[in-house]
């Protein structure tokens, strides 16, 4: 996901997605534990993209 993209967004859409972000990441951790997660690199990819939601929304509060 980019960034631009992300500033097309509304706030309460930016919020909605930064909650499926994180129980993406929640899910992906729990797989990690359990050993069945295929992909180890995608929870860096979802901490990435959270970051950049939460970016994106500091700039429209500010």
């Amino acid at each position: 996901m980019k960034a631009t993209e992300l500033r097309n967004m509304s706030v309460e859409q930016l919020n909605e997605k930064l909650a499926e972000l994180k129980e993406e990441l929640f899910n992906l951790r729990f797989q990690l534990e359990v050993k069945q997660l295929e992909n180890p690199h995608k929870i860096k990819d979802v901490k990435h993209d959270i970051a950049r939601v939460m970016t994106v929304l500091r700039e429209k509060n500010a």
